[in-house]
């Protein structure tokens, strides 16, 4: 009876810290309203929508900054399950949800009295332009030339801090770059927080929207599931209306 019980304990024991160690790591740079700074009354929308669905499924979530490109490094090899807000291009080797958690686009910004303006790729030959190392823009004409000039420090100089939106920013005001590229609701939200909003306008638009997901590592199984966890919990949360209340504590609707 005692060795009955001893082995149930020990068996419970394990059963228990097989659900505690199931924790979900996510990895990103900031890149506020998705993902901003952990711990805060406002870590992201995305973090808030990852945390919802994946706590309610009995998980854990961790989430931690870095740069991007040693985020993508450290979920490609299985030190984390997924990257937060990123292109399909990003990552293309990574496991994917079906539903998007958003949808992106691309604006180049340069200083108030710059009248310089884009309209085609040639233009960007006349600028220094300030760019975040690893991540992937438009899946065209602005990744190839980043790619041609990637060691053209006259035509391109790329950022790979913790901090790259913010360096860049003061980069611009400097006149160490002529224009950097960003995501206008990225830019906006980081104008105002630094309140310099009427100092820095978009100068043009590159591309068209690209849908923003989660991705998860392709070594890790269990992402498939997790994955499948986060598909059915963003259709539940878009029903009963907690998706809009998580989205308008950041001023932003429904991309659907």
């Amino acid at each position: 009876m005692i060795r009955t019980f001893v082995i149930r304990a020990a068996l419970l024991s394990l059963l228990s810290a097989s659900v505690q160690s199931d924790v979900i790591r996510l990895r990103a740079d900031e890149w506020f309203p998705m993902n901003g700074k952990p711990g805060s009354e406002q870590p992201g929308y995305m973090i808030e929508i990852a945390r919802t669905i994946w706590e309610e499924a009995g998980h854990q979530v961790e989430y931690r900054l870095m740069p991007w490109e040693r985020a993508i490094d450290e979920t490609r090899q299985g030190r984390a399950e997924c990257i937060v807000g990123a292109y399909h291009e990003d990552a293309p080797d990574f496991v994917f949800p079906q539903l998007t958690l958003g949808l992106d686009d691309n604006h180049f910004y340069v200083l108030a009295a710059d009248p310089w303006r884009f309209r085609a790729i040639a233009d960007l030959t006349t600028v220094r332009l300030g760019v975040i190392g690893g991540y992937a823009y438009d899946n065209g004409e602005l990744d190839a030339y980043i790619e041609q000039n990637q060691h053209n420090g006259a035509r391109l100089q790329i950022v790979r801090s913790g901090k790259a939106l913010q360096q860049n920013i003061r980069k611009l005001l400097t006149q160490r770059i002529d224009a950097l590229v960003e995501s206008p609701a990225v830019m906006q939200a980081q104008l105002k927080q630094m309140e310099l909003s009427e100092s820095v306008i978009s100068a043009g638009m590159i591309g068209k929207q690209t849908p923003l997901y989660i991705a998860c590592s392709p070594v890790i199984p269990a992402v498939s599931e997790y994955l499948q966890q986060l598909d059915a919990g963003l259709k539940r949360l878009r029903n009963d209306g907690r998706l809009e209340a998580i989205l308008n504590r950041y001023g932003l609707h429904d991309w659907q």
